[in-house]
């Protein structure tokens, strides 16, 4: 199976499970997250992920909302414990790009692994190493990951706020069942 087989099954089994949770106000504000996704491509560019890689990680990430009942204290944050399941995955999306001859758009450059090429890619892709490291290079990609993902979380709530709809969302929020309710 290849990585992106692999990779596609993954976030539709993510997504067919998202889709079973009543999760109300992330359903208000999909409008505004096409439009902050359109803004955010340049970080995701910035970063050390491709587009495909970045899709892959917002496919594992859940944002909720810290104290809705209180707007002002309120904030998006990134649930980003499940992006170590598909580490494997965004490694192997990463060996396949750059055995096809490089990352174009950004993404995943610099990882560390020496020289690359694609023996490295081959044996990394293989799990046969690469650059040496057991799961530093995975904990490394996660913290990445986590991160970009709070910023994106944090460039959300700053258009929600700026179109006026962050009230109206944390009202949402806060009339949802806590996730050990459903």
């Amino acid at each position: 199976m290849t990585a992106v087989v692999r990779a596609s099954a993954t976030l539709i089994r993510m997504l067919t499970k998202r889709r079973d949770m009543n999760n109300g106000w992330t359903d208000q504000v999909v409008g505004e997250r096409m439009t902050v996704d359109k803004e955010f491509t340049q970080d995701v560019i910035d970063s050390e992920f491709s587009n495909q890689e970045w899709n892959l990680i917002m496919s594992a990430v859940e944002f909720e909302i810290e104290d809705p009942e209180s707007p002002a204290d309120a904030r998006i944050v990134a649930n980003t414990e499940k992006v170590a399941t598909i580490v494997p995955e965004l490694d192997d999306i990463n060996a396949q790009m750059q055995a096809m001859g490089g990352v174009p758009g950004g993404g995943s450059r610099d990882r560390g692994s020496g020289g690359g090429g694609i023996v490295d890619s081959v044996k990394s892709a293989l799990g046969m190493g690469g650059d040496g490291g057991d799961d530093e290079p995975d904990q490394k990609r996660i913290d990445a990951a986590s991160e970009l993902a709070g910023r994106y979380g944090e460039e959300l709530q700053a258009h929600l706020e700026s179109k006026g709809r962050w009230e109206e969302v944390c009202a949402v929020a806060a009339r949802a069942p806590a996730d050990d309710e459903r």
